[in-house]
């Protein structure tokens, strides 16, 4: 794995990242706000073909859209985050999806739960996105669409575009290839 936009100050211990997340870091374009961000801390590899990602998220969220998740991306044009975004003292799980415009999803979440657990599913053209709160009951939120037959960089992200940073930690990141029917 590598780094996009590396942090300061990260440690990898077991199956678990911590990081400070960069201060004043987003990811975002155009739509809305009329501006480009693209530049917070995204440790991620190469992935083709049809898989499953999934994580645990711990954030220590004290700013307004504080947030982090999981990322696909094939470029900066062409991108899904997807995870908490900690917002006027809530955490929602949001999606953002970007063809060049962002669009961005929310689900506030009726608690403040510690953790979540996330699973992206990227099948042909599709991304299906799901959350937990208990990390067994999973909840679809979100089938976007991801250009099919391109490999992306599949990770960990987290941005802090209105304050100072905070901690983050990601266990138990796993990607698992789906076997392709098709074939």
């Amino acid at each position: 794995m590598e780094w996009y936009n590396e942090p300061l100050k990260w440690n990898i211990d077991g199956a678990c990242l911590s990081m400070e997340v960069t201060p004043h870091s987003d990811y975002w374009r155009k739509t809305h706000y009329g501006f480009t961000s693209d530049d917070g801390p995204f440790y991620y590899r190469g992935q083709d073909g049809e898989f499953e990602v999934s994580v645990k998220i711990t954030g220590e969220y004290r700013s307004r859209y504080d947030q982090m998740g999981l990322m696909l991306r094939i470029d900066e044009k062409h991108w899904i985050k997807t995870g908490i975004e900690y917002v006027d003292g809530t955490n929602n799980f949001s999606t953002v999806v970007t063809h060049d415009f962002s669009s961005w999803n929310v689900i506030a979440l009726m608690e403040n739960p510690v953790s979540i657990w996330i699973k992206a599913i990227r099948r042909m053209d599709a991304v299906e996105i799901f959350y937990s709160t208990d990390g067994k009951n999973f909840q679809l939120a979100n089938l976007s669409y991801l250009p099919d037959k391109q490999p992306v960089m599949v990770g960990m992200m987290a941005a802090s575009p209105e304050g100072q940073g905070f901690k983050a930690v990601f266990d138990d990141f796993s990607i698992k290839r789906l076997s392709d029917q098709r074939e």
